[in-house]
Parts: structure tokens; sequence; C-alpha cells
């Protein structure tokens, strides 16, 4: 007769945590998991955030403090790393490929980075909590499940690195998708070679030539020298493919893309392929 079991294996030993503490709070299994996974139970002393957590006769105690009504759903800021795929934007394909630029218009390329053997990774994969910032100064109490039910809506280039918001928030998630049209951006451009104000009329012409429905943006040089130039540019919504287009219209090889602001939320000194909490006060 066929068993799934193997004859070496044996049965898992006592009981789910969230089953003991189903008994001890007299709640539903549900409520159970939530009082777990807010980090308010501990076993022996120590706090175990995983419901199906197997207990015997350890001590098993909840937080005297603990409460359902305030759970917090929180909103995450990453620094994508150039070359990783947001699960947003269309992967490019094997062999680099024009981008498309706003309006139909021909678009130009982003130079993309080696790509390693195994494929593009996606920056989810980042969300862990050995990649949470050392540096995140928000107060917020980091729980396995701050890092379940992530939703993501404002899309960056492939080829781009910058800031790149996942939330658990609704409210965040409705205000990214409804209001993105009115929710400006930040983005530097980096080109290769000195860049004079001169060099951006084209752009500037195109700005002005109706015929293009290009979106309204702000675009200016940073910093510039004979090796690399720094260009600024803002714009409201995603707008992908807008800062190729206009590089190609002046003639510029972009070197590297990155979105330092989205609305009033700034990457600051996030380090690359780390994410950190959004802040109480910070809004988009």
């Amino acid at each position: 007769m066929n068993s799934s079991k193997s004859m070496g294996e044996r049965p898992a030993e006592g009981e789910r945590l969230s089953k003991r503490i189903m008994q001890l709070r007299d709640c539903s299994r549900r409520e159970a998991e939530q009082y777990i996974e807010a980090g308010f139970v501990r076993v022996d002393g120590a706090v175990v955030q995983e419901p199906q957590f197997r207990v015997t006769t350890q001590n098993v105690a909840v937080d005297a403090h603990a409460s359902l009504l305030n759970l917090m759903s929180v909103t995450l800021i990453l620094n994508k790393p150039a070359g990783w795929t947001d699960g947003l934007e269309p992967l490019p394909a094997q062999k680099p490929l024009a981008r498309s630029a706003p309006a139909g218009k021909p678009g130009a390329s982003v130079r993309p980075p080696v790509r390693a053997p195994r494929g593009p990774q996606n920056v989810r994969t980042l969300l862990t909590s050995e990649q949470h910032s050392k540096h995140d100064h928000s107060g917020v109490r980091f729980l396995k499940s701050h890092l379940a039910k992530l939703d993501a809506s404002v899309p960056l280039e492939y080829e781009a690195s910058g800031l790149v918001a996942f939330t658990q928030d609704f409210r965040v998630q409705r205000k990214l998708m409804e209001d993105m049209a009115f929710i400006e951006q930040e983005l530097i451009v980096d080109v290769r070679g000195e860049v004079l104000p001169d060099a951006l009329r084209p752009i500037e012409r195109a700005m002005r030539d109706e015929r293009l429905r290009l979106p309204d943006f702000k675009i200016s040089v940073g910093s510039a020298n004979p090796e690399r130039s720094k260009l600024r540019l803002a714009v409201k919504g995603s707008q992908l493919g807008l800062a190729p287009y206009l590089c190609e219209l002046a003639g510029l090889e972009i070197l590297a893309l990155r979105r330092i602001r989205l609305g009033r939320v700034s990457l600051g000194d996030l380090e690359e392929g780390t994410w950190r909490y959004l802040a109480e006060g910070e809004r988009f």
C-alpha cells in the first residue's frame, strides 16, 4: 500500500503555535496568526513570528499590551540596482533594443549593464531582513509580515536604478495609481562627455513643438566635465522612455539613469540594493 510519507519520516511533534495562541487568547485562528506575525508572542522568552512554529512544553506568552487594533500597513522604499526588473516594466529582449519613446516617437537605447548568466533578477528578492538598510531612521520595528502582500505600481526602466516603492497600504497604492499623472518624479541622467547648456537646445525646441505632444518636464545640466555630465530631469507621471528620447534628440549617450525622487519622497543616502520604511509624516 502506497503512502505519501517515506518510511523514515516522522510526524511533526507538538502543535502549531497559532493553535496554542487560540487557546490562550480565546480567539480565531486568523487573530492568533496576527498576534504572532506582529511580534507579540514569545516562546521561552524569544519572539517567534511564524504561526506554523511547533511547540510542546515550552513556555508561550503573549505580550500583555498586545492589540490588533493598531496593526500598521507599511510602505517600503527600495534603491533598485540597474539591470534588475521591478516586476512592472517589461523585460528587454536578449539583444538590447531601442526603447519606445513617448507619444510614438523614435526611441533611444540606454546602455544596459552586463547581464549575469543567470538572467535578470527581480528586485522583490531584495526585500529581505538582510537588505534592510542600517540607516533606516523611520523607527518602525521590523516584522517578517512587513515583507508580505506588497504592491507596486510605478515602474522604472530595467536599465535604470533608483527609487521603487512597495506598499501594503491600500491608500498609498490608490494614490500612486490614481494620482500618478500629477506626481512629479526626478531623475539623474549621466551622459558621456561635457554638456554645455547650449547642447540642450534641441530638447527645448521639442518642448515648444505642439506636434510632439511631450509631457511637461524640466531638464537642466547639474554638473559637467570632459568625461561625464549629469542632467536633472523632472516630469510628472512615470513616462517610461522619456529620458532616452530626449537624449537622442540632443545627440547624448546615456551612461546611467537613476530615479532619486517620487513626489515628496527622496531616495536620500539609501544604499543601492537596500530598502527602508516610509517614515511617519512622509507623503508621496
